[in-house]
């Protein structure tokens, strides 16, 4: 067991002695939010976030003048403040100017930002050989790549409380996606693939400010935390996860969205019998289709489609890949020649809705209260980190402005 698992035990033990705060809210919302602070020291906590993966090549660059070190962690040159290197594959390793290696750090001195490919981050980067392409990984400290997270993954103008419910979600979702992969190359990866992270590009005050008062605060279910996930609009009722996954986990559990607002809330999209044809092999010219399971949301799990050359039976997240569609929550009309598909919502369905959290937030509920509602059971617990020096969004040159003159 971690540090940070046992500081949690322990926690969530500490707060079950004073018992649980409850009060009722109207709609149904649940109160149930358990606080605890750790008298431990603060654990400086970073994460490894792939923010360029398998690719021909990587521009690295710094705002101030930046350490290059070997695998070993050896100091073998610098970059300059403002320049920019590209780092290419050699000889199953990289080359990095005149240098050849296994793995080289980008590392910037005097709180500099690095910069990689079309983006400035904070922290530090590792750049990796891997399948005959470039992988780099940002290391950075958890706070500052939340202040990355919750403007990439949330309108910096909405609601505050909004804000925090996201930094929270994202914050719990990090340390549990990293406490599992201890012995992988990274934690998570910068799309929604686990959540989206654009560095120093998507960062505000206000995002900095939700960050900021939320610092070190996660949701526990029986001192571990969660798997906080989260998408963008359920369309009117969120799901069971046992009903997605096919696995239950006890705070993901269906409630009724408040996402009404959200642009997505309904949606459609039409398709020619020639472009189904296109997208989905195997079946000719669509000739019926019929969904053969569901959530009891209307999600679908298992559809069968017909065609002139065959038939063909796919997953709903198959079916929502082939066709570009926000969800699975939709119902497909064949007529003639037109396939039509009428849908609801954007994303899986489980967790928190960020649309969601907007319609709570704008009816006067707090961050505890929203998180309390999507993640049911849940603890809101604190872990100590360390102190983030507070920054204000830094004004740094356009990527275009670093990238290498050709042949460089």
């Amino acid at each position: 067991m971690t540090l940070l698992r046992q500081s949690l035990v322990f926690g969530l033990l500490f707060s079950r002695a004073f018992g649980f705060l409850k009060s009722g809210l109207k709609h149904g919302l649940s109160l149930s939010v358990v606080w605890w602070l750790l008298a431990l020291p603060a654990l400086a906590v970073e994460m490894r976030v792939a923010v360029g993966d398998r690719l021909s090549q990587a521009v690295v660059g710094s705002s101030t003048p930046a350490v290059i070190k070997n695998g070993a962690g050896q100091g073998v040159g610098q970059i300059p403040q403002g320049q920019a290197i590209t780092i290419t594959p050699s000889g199953g390793g990289l080359k990095l100017a005149d240098w050849q290696g296994q793995a080289f750090w980008v590392e910037p001195t005097g709180g500099g930002y690095v910069f990689i490919n079309d983006k400035w981050y904070r922290g530090k980067v590792l750049v990796v050989p891997v399948d005959g392409k470039v992988t780099a990984v940002n290391w950075v400290d958890i706070e500052a790549y939340l202040y990355g997270v919750v403007g990439s993954e949330m309108p910096a103008n909405w609601p505050q409380e909004a804000l925090k419910a996201q930094a929270v979600a994202a914050r719990s979702y990090a340390l549990y996606r990293r406490d599992r992969t201890q012995g992988d190359l990274f934690d998570v990866a910068s799309t929604t693939a686990s959540q989206v992270y654009q560095g120093l590009a998507s960062e505000t005050p206000s995002v900095q400010a939700a960050v900021n008062a939320t610092q070190g605060q996660v949701l526990t279910y029986q001192g571990r935390v969660i798997e906080a996930v989260f998408h963008s609009s359920s369309g009117g009722y969120t799901e069971n996860s046992e009903d997605i996954w096919q696995r239950a986990t006890p705070y993901l559990r269906a409630v009724a969205d408040y996402d009404q607002d959200a642009p997505v809330f309904h949606w459609s999209e039409t398709f020619s019998t020639q472009q189904i044809q296109q997208r989905i092999s195997g079946i000719g010219r669509l000739q019926s289709i019929a969904t053969e399971r569901a959530t009891p949301r209307g999600r679908i799990m298992s559809i069968r489609l017909q065609g002139s050359q065959g038939t063909r039976t796919l997953t709903g997240t198959e079916l929502r890949q082939a066709l570009g569609l926000r969800s699975t929550l939709c119902s497909l009309t064949l007529a003639g020649d037109t396939l039509r598909v009428e849908g609801r919502g954007y994303g899986h369905g489980l967790g928190m809705s960020q649309w969601g959290a907007r319609g709570l937030a704008t009816r006067g509920y707090n961050y505890q209260q929203i998180l309390a509602y999507y993640y049911q059971g849940t603890a809101l617990s604190n872990v100590r980190v360390a102190n983030l020096q507070k920054q204000n969004v830094p004004l740094l040159p356009s990527p275009e402005a670093l990238r290498p003159a050709p042949g460089q």
